[in-house]
């Protein structure tokens, strides 16, 4: 155990996730060591970075609270802070439940912990982090907040309106990442495609990747959580003939029919994104499409889900993921909707789905057999090395089971021929250079 060491825990998404890495770098600059998501705390200070999304994350983030107070009686730690969406959101509510914290902190406001501890701010430092992820890859915040307006979702009651970085702020932090060894940069923001509305006065992501893959350095770029509804359709040329702009693009579109699509306030038709997904295709030829489904949403009746089960064997997403309504307290439908869904049909309902997904991309992963492609190495293991291809994002998408026939650098491009299919991953054996 060290005096003068810190733990910081991260739960939820990438999103907060790169908060942890900008507060990491601050505790760092200040003379801190500084563990991320360890094994076993060994710090006398603990951040938990909490996630507020549904109530499921919200659970596990009480949980891992709880845990840490509890642990305040036995064990090294002497300060114990909470900060993010829950914290955001609940911060008073959390004062009162757990006492133990030593205090709660926002997702906007954790700057104040640096000087709460006694120790400075360094603004010429704001747009450095100390990366968790291996050092090819990044996440890239371009955004916080969101100016949609779904029914369902807590999320601009947590984060406030729709503020995007300059392109300007956004190039010179890829620019000090490529210095630190990083390739490949995963694009997040609750809502890609509405950037840069608030301070171009336009949708502008389309220039912003443009310039972003004009930087010396950049391999990869990978686009996460794009809205469907005013889809800017500049962005595709950008995508189809920028080399290093992988052909992905994940576009949470929640459901297909149009009863539903109504009640979720998404502002868009069942064949308006049909019309959307077929130009995706044709304008970008070979992309994979990541989507996210809800089943469960208050009112939803046996044909809306076999029309959103149809939809999605027609419309052969490469990845897809399912979740349950939640109702969350505050939203909309939380409101005005009465959840009437029975539990156990909304799981029955998100069973079947991925069932209905998992067959159609075991299609696809072994229509891909014979195939030579470019893959990124992450890691190594007792009997693979362990990569990814461009249609591949860490964490969420399948990797590549690479046979040990030759040595491979983690962080590095080599050509691999596709030799089998897995349920969930690709086997392969590299080519030479």
């Amino acid at each position: 155990m060290r005096n003068n060491k810190i733990d910081i825990i991260t739960l939820g998404c990438s999103k907060n996730l790169v908060d942890s890495e900008l507060l990491m770098r601050q505790f760092a600059a200040n003379g801190y060591a500084v563990s991320h998501d360890p094994e076993e705390t060994s710090g006398n200070i603990v951040v938990i970075n909490t996630c507020g999304f549904i109530g499921d994350a919200k659970e596990e983030s009480i949980n891992m609270i709880l845990e840490f107070a509890a642990a305040r009686k036995t064990k090294h730690i002497q300060k114990l802070f909470v900060m993010g969406c829950l914290s955001e959101r609940y911060r008073e509510e959390l004062k009162e439940l757990i006492p133990e914290v030593d205090k709660f902190y926002g997702k906007f406001n954790w700057k104040e912990l640096i000087s709460d501890l006694g120790k400075s701010y360094y603004q010429e430092l704001s747009n450095e982090r100390l990366l968790t992820t291996p050092s090819h890859y990044s996440y890239l915040k371009i955004a916080e907040g969101c100016n949609r307006t779904c029914a369902y979702c807590s999320i601009p009651l947590i984060t406030g309106k729709y503020t995007s970085k300059s392109i300007e702020t956004i190039e010179q932090e890829v620019k000090s990442l490529v210095k630190q060894g990083v390739k490949e940069f995963q694009l997040i923001a609750q809502d890609l495609t509405y950037y840069g509305k608030d301070i171009y006065k336009k949708y502008n992501l389309a220039e912003l990747v443009r310039r972003i893959s004009d930087i010396a350095g950049v391999e990869w770029i990978r686009l996460h959580y794009a809205y469907p509804t005013h889809f800017p359709l500049d962005l595709l040329p950008v995508m189809r003939e920028k080399e290093n702009v992988c052909k992905y693009l994940d576009i949470a579109l929640q459901h297909s029919s149009d009863a539903m699509l109504k009640k979720m306030r998404r502002n868009i038709t069942k064949q308006e994104t049909i019309q959307l997904l077929r130009t995706i295709r044709e304008e970008v030829p070979g992309i994979h499409l990541r989507t996210t489904m809800m089943v469960g949403y208050p009112g939803e009746t046996e044909e809306d889900y076999a029309d959103l089960l149809d939809f999605v064997k027609e419309m052969r997403f490469e990845r897809l993921g399912a979740f349950p309504y939640s109702e969350e307290e505050g939203t909309y439908s939380a409101i005005h909707d009465k959840d009437t869904v029975d539990k156990k049909i909304k799981q029955q309902r998100m069973d079947e789905l991925m069932n209905v997904q998992e067959s159609i991309a075991a299609e696809i992963s072994e229509a891909k057999i014979g195939q030579t492609l470019n893959v990124i190495i992450d890691r190594e293991d007792a009997d693979f090395y362990i990569g990814r291809t461009e249609y591949d994002s860490p964490e969420v998408d399948p990797e590549v089971l690479i046979a040990k026939n030759r040595k491979l650098k983690t962080g590095e491009f080599y050509p691999v021929k596709i030799t089998g299919a897995q349920l969930y991953d690709l086997l392969g054996s590299t080519l030479e250079n």
